[in-house]
């Protein structure tokens, strides 16, 4: 695949996210390196939403840990039980937070971030490898089509942890 990705500028979600859902796999298909996978993926969604923040936390046992990302320099470290995306890694579960100031215990890496949406990664024996977390300027600005989209795209990479 070429390095370049098309769209519908202009669209709604859901039609970007269908459009460059499949340009992610092929992407990301023939491409072993996670890393070099995890980047691609936020740099397509920076270019085709051009959301504040989107990147990956990965587990190293004992916390998460920042890995690929794209926009503006990033907490490093997160435990398990903290902020948003630890309380994501711990329930397994995506979260969608309309309003970061409102959540308990979410972590500031950016005062520019108001709302965010962190989706869990599974690995191939079912546990909880890492999370895609993303954040927006804009309050309540996901909504479930980011949740379900998003969730597609975790999917790729799932399939990719599964070998």
């Amino acid at each position: 695949m070429a390095e370049t990705i098309a769209f519908s500028k202009g669209a709604d979600r859901a039609k970007v996210y269908s459009e460059i859902l499949p340009q992610i796999e092929a992407l990301i298909g023939p491409e072993s390196d996670m890393t070099a996978n995890l980047g691609n993926i936020a740099a397509v969604l920076k270019e085709a939403f051009g959301f504040l923040w989107i990147g990956f936390y990965l587990s190293d046992g004992k916390e998460l840990v920042l890995n690929a990302f794209q926009g503006p320099v990033a907490c490093t470290r997160i435990a398990f039980e903290s902020g948003v995306c630890g309380h994501c890694f711990t329930t397994g579960s995506t979260v969608v937070v309309p309003d970061v100031e409102a959540f308990p215990g979410h972590i500031a890496c950016s005062s520019l971030s108001k709302s965010e949406i962190v989706v869990p990664i599974l690995s191939a024996n079912g546990e909880v490898w890492g999370v895609l977390d993303v954040d927006s300027e804009n309050l309540s600005d996901f909504s479930e089509i980011d949740a379900e989209w998003l969730q597609k795209i975790v999917g790729l990479i799932e399939t990719k942890l599964r070998g």
